[in-house]
Parts: C-alpha cells; structure tokens; sequence
C-alpha cells in the first residue's frame, strides 16, 4: 500500500538519492533545474511516495513566474520532477504524486497558474495540462516545445521567459 506523506518527513539525502536513481546525476543541467534555479520547493505542495517505509517516489512543485515581455510578472509553480523508483514505475505512483500535489495547490490557491515539462500524451490525459498557451515561451536551455505544458486559468500567453520568482525583499 502506498502512503503519501509530506516531502518534508523524508531526509533530504534519500530524496537526492531517488531522483539521481530516477534522471541520473547529471539532471542539474537539466532546462527544468535552471528555471527554478535558487529557489526553495514549497513544502505544501511537495510529497513524497512510501510503501512499506521504502521511498518510491517524489514529487516537488516550485515558485517561478512568467516575465512577459510585454511587462506582464506571473506567478506561477513549477511542478515536477515527479521522480519514481525506476523498480516501480508504471504502476500509478507518480499519478498519484501528481494529483495529490495539484490537490494542494487547489487548497493553498496556487492551481491558476501550473507549468511544466513532461509527456504531453500523459498529463493531458490524466491532469488536463497542455501546451497550447506556451509557444512564445522562453526557457533557460533546450526544450521540446511540446513537452512545454500548463494548466490554470490564469496561465499567460504571448512571449516571455520562465524564471524564478524572486521576491523583493521590504
């Protein structure tokens, strides 16, 4: 039986651990890494996948935003990596991962604006995202445009860049 706890109740080093077993050491390079690079995940919105105390999956959503090139500043979340143990997947965890994050970000009021890069087959189907509002998109590094999704009402279109969102500081 899976249980799905907090990301915040598993050791950081295991987390590092499952997503190097899941993309390989190298995924710091990766487009998604460099788009949230330098933030802190939102715990309330990252989780993480046990069975039997085991770790098999995480799941972690991120603060970025949309920098218009018409002046627009959107704050969005990045969702994913949605990383499982290789072991275990295809099997329903990380749909699971997925929905219970996109469940919180319902509750915390930061489902308006969702992003991110992934099979569009899979969460079209499953989560509704797409990659219709993000063809003038901009991203620091390579991307296969359809790869390039969102979800949300308040999701922007025309060109910009996704970066991370930097709060000012009062």
């Amino acid at each position: 039986m899976i249980d799905i706890v907090p990301i915040a109740e598993i050791a950081p080093d295991r987390v590092e651990h499952l997503l190097d077993v899941a993309f390989g050491s190298g995924r710091h390079a990766r487009t998604a890494y460099r788009i949230r690079e330098g933030m802190a995940m939102i715990p309330e919105l990252s989780f993480a996948a046990r069975d039997a105390g085991a770790l098999v999956g995480t799941i972690q959503c991120w603060p970025i935003r949309f920098a218009g090139d018409d002046g627009r500043d959107v704050p969005m979340v990045q969702i994913g990596p949605v990383a499982v143990d290789p072991s275990r997947q295809q099997g329903g965890i990380g749909q699971q991962l997925t929905a219970r994050a996109l469940e919180a970000a319902a509750t915390h009021g930061l489902a308006d604006a969702l992003t991110l890069i992934g099979d569009p087959e899979y969460y079209g189907r499953f989560f509704g995202f797409d990659a219709s509002r993000t063809e003038l998109w901009r991203v620091p590094g390579p991307v296969e445009r359809h790869r390039l999704l969102a979800s949300g009402t308040a999701v922007p279109t025309g060109a910009g860049i996704l970066a991370p969102r930097i709060l000012a500081l009062a």
